[in-house]
């Protein structure tokens, strides 16, 4: 796992260890800022975004963000191994600064309305166990916490059968191997 492109292009990035935490793969991270920054549909200048990357893992999206110039990054991941391994990776890229990070439950902080900030980019990669899906994000619906032109990109299996909420936006749909990503506007 490296960051594939920007400032930090060919940076390793330290993977988790156990089977809890499913990174993202380097070719479906590649297809999706492809998607980013040359279709009409998804177009966010990464440059001047502002990211929240929720179910963080080791970080390798929000730090890809990080490394072709985003502004800001918040990480959100309550899985102690997970968040150790997060705060080396950020650690190496030395950019404190742009970066803040929670360690808390994801669906308690949407729902009590935590966040000061609103993004132009929200990376949603749950477990694929996650059956909640369509209750976050309505949550983030509810907690007005994306741009007016702001954009979703959810990762799930391809096997999965989603019911979206009729107020979801579904802009595109991918499939990279086992891998669906969705991307959406509210």
């Amino acid at each position: 796992m490296r960051i594939i492109s920007g400032k930090y292009k060919g940076k390793k990035l330290i993977q988790p260890v156990d089977d809890l935490t499913r990174p993202l793969k380097d070719m479906v991270k590649e297809s999706i800022f492809n998607l980013i920054i040359h279709s009409n549909k998804a177009k966010i200048d990464i440059e001047k975004a502002e990211v929240l990357d929720l179910f963080s893992g080791s970080g390798s999206f929000g730090l890809e963000c990080i490394s072709r110039g985003a502004i800001k990054v918040v990480f959100c991941e309550n899985y102690q191994p997970a968040i150790k391994i997060l705060k080396k990776n950020i650690k190496s890229l030395n950019q404190d600064k742009k970066i803040d990070v929670f360690d808390e439950d994801i669906f308690v902080k949407l729902g009590n309305k935590d966040f000061v900030s609103k993004f132009d980019l929200i990376f949603l990669d749950p477990p694929f166990k996650e059956s909640k899906i369509d209750e976050l994000l309505n949550l983030i619906y509810q907690s007005n916490i994306l741009k007016k032109n702001g954009i979703i990109i959810l990762h799930r299996n391809k096997k999965d059968n989603i019911l979206f909420d009729k107020k979801i936006n579904i802009i595109m749909e991918k499939v990279y191997g086992l891998s669906k990503i969705y991307f959406f506007k509210l």
